[in-house]
Order: structure tokens, then sequence, then C-alpha cells
């Protein structure tokens, strides 16, 4: 990753540390507000929701250095992460790279 790519990630890091919280708190919303199943059961799905997107960040977000920024980036763009917008500040050769693996848009 060239070094101007590399000062963009990290501008943009915060930005997609947030929109994943922000995913995930909607997510938690949603079942804690389900008076469908009983509160134990809310509860279970909260912790296993938390448990697995836990590790998930921890993998996309976690541990800045450009060494590892391309695999991040091409993790926080199938998560959903990435704008069109976020991603045109980056190089062709590294969009074609991000853009060769799916995102989620959810």
């Amino acid at each position: 990753m060239q070094e101007s790519e590399w000062k963009r990630f990290r501008e943009l890091h915060v930005v997609w540390l947030n929109r994943f919280c922000e995913k995930v708190l909607r997510e938690i919303s949603q079942i804690a507000g389900d008076t469908e199943i009983t509160p134990h059961e809310r509860y279970r799905q909260i912790y296993k929701i938390i448990e697995q997107q836990d590790r998930s960040i921890a993998y996309a977000i976690n541990d800045l250095r450009r060494s590892t920024a391309l695999m991040q980036l091409v993790a926080i763009h199938s998560r959903g992460l990435v704008t069109d917008e976020e991603l045109s500040g980056f190089t062709q050769k590294t969009r074609d790279i991000v853009l060769s693996y799916p995102a989620r848009r959810d």
C-alpha cells in the first residue's frame, strides 16, 4: 500500500470502526425490543452477536499496521463498511483487489 493510501486508510479507520459499531448496536436494539421472545433468549442472542462481532472487528479493524492494511481494507469492505466514495481515494490496483471480494450491503 502506498504512503498516500496508508494515510487515507488511517483517516478512515475511525469512520469504519464507528460504522461497524452502529450496525451491531442496531442489531442489538432490534433484539432487545423483541417482546415475542423471553428476556433470557434476548440476552443469549445479544451475547452471541457481541461475541461473533467482537471477533469480526478484531480481524478487520484492530492492530492497525501498514503491512496488513490491504488485507484489513478487504475485510472492512467485505463487511459492507466502505462507501464507493471512500474507496475511490485508493489506487486502481488497490480498488481492483478490494472489489474482487464481494461486499455485504445489509
